[in-house]
Order: structure tokens, then C-alpha cells, then sequence
């Protein structure tokens, strides 16, 4: 992956996410406040994440335990059906965060060591996408491990009006923003 598509991603995936905070639509706002508990996103997004992860095991090299790729798959896959019957509540934050964290990796790749575009003289382009995957995987980390949190922050932010615009303007901003800024690379 370029680092140029990284960053477009990367973008265009805060400009979605705020454009869905800025649009009052009724069907969009109680699709955002029930996402948490939401049986369909979570056999979405943690299905997907399971397999992502899956996915991921058998391809293991020998130094990271390619030698136990078997087991560990089965073990894995076991926990990832079994969460769905015995962990059930916020399974959908649980699969996004998975799903943060494992495209987080690829995204960040693509800068790794490119030192061409970090110089003050360049405004410091390539730390824009790279600010933003950090603070989004931070907030993976805190939310996987916390989930009913983002219950909680979406009942706060659809609490007063203009709540909700407001954060999604500053998303959606900072989206287009890094979504410029992947075509002057």
C-alpha cells in the first residue's frame, strides 16, 4: 500500500464518520445509538474481525509461533463463537475495535520510516494520518476493553442538540483535511 492511499483512507473514512454525526436523520441516529447492542453489526463487524484475525494466525510466521498455527486457530475460533453466546452485550464495539486495531497495522505500514514529508519545512504532512490511526487505535484499546463506554458517550453526545454536529463537523474537517493532504504527497 502507497503511503498516498493510506492517507486517503484514512481520510475518507473520518469524513464518513463525521458526515454520519452531522446528518440528523431519525434512521441514522437510532442506527448510532443502538450500534452498541446492535445484533447485526455485531455479527458484521466482529464476524469480520474474527476472520480478519483468523486470517491473520495462519499466516504466522515461524517467529511469531507459525509452529503452533493449528492449535492456536482452533483455540481462537472457539473464543470467537463462544463470544457470541456467552458475551453477547457490545460485541459490535468489541468488533470494531478489532477491526481498528488489525487495519490500524497496514495503514501505518505504509509510513513506516518515510522521513520525506515529517520535516517542519513540510508542515509536517505525514503525522496528520498518522495522529489520527494512533488516537484511533488508543481509543480501540480503551473502548475493547471498556465497550459499555461508547454506550455511554453516544447517549452524552446526542443528549443536547447540536451535540452531535458539532463533534461530527470536527471529524468530518479533520477527514478532509488528511484526504487533501493525500495528493500532495
Amino acid at each position: 500500500m502507497t503511503l498516498s492511499l493510506a492517507t486517503l483512507i484514512t481520510g475518507l473514512l473520518l469524513l464518513i464518520l463525521g458526515v454520519l454525526f452531522i446528518l440528523p436523520f431519525p434512521a441514522i441516529v437510532t442506527s448510532i445509538k443502538r450500534f452498541p447492542r446492535s445484533r447485526t453489526f455485531a455479527y458484521v463487524l466482529f464476524g469480520a474481525g474474527a476472520a480478519w484475525f483468523l486470517y491473520r494466525i495462519t499466516n504466522l510466521s515461524a517467529a511469531d509461533f507459525g509452529q503452533y498455527r493449528k492449535p492456536l486457530f482452533i483455540f481462537f475460533a472457539i473464543v470467537a463463537v463462544s463470544a457470541f453466546k456467552f458475551v453477547p452485550d457490545f460485541l459490535a464495539v468489541r468488533g470494531a475495535c478489532v477491526l481498528v486495531l488489525l487495519a490500524a497495522s497496514p495503514l501505518l505500514d505504509a509510513g513506516y520510516m518515510v522521513w520525506d514529508y515529517g520535516e517542519i519545512t513540510d508542515g509536517g504532512r505525514i503525522y496528520l494520518y498518522k495522529v489520527a490511526l494512533y488516537i484511533a487505535a488508543a481509543l480501540a484499546i480503551y473502548l475493547g476493553a471498556s465497550p459499555f463506554r461508547m454506550r455511554d458517550f453516544l447517549e452524552w453526545l446526542y443528549r443536547k442538540p447540536g451535540r452531535a454536529r458539532s463533534v461530527g463537523l470536527v471529524i468530518a474537517s479533520y477527514g478532509a483535511v488528511v484526504s487533501a493532504v493525500a495528493f500532495t504527497y
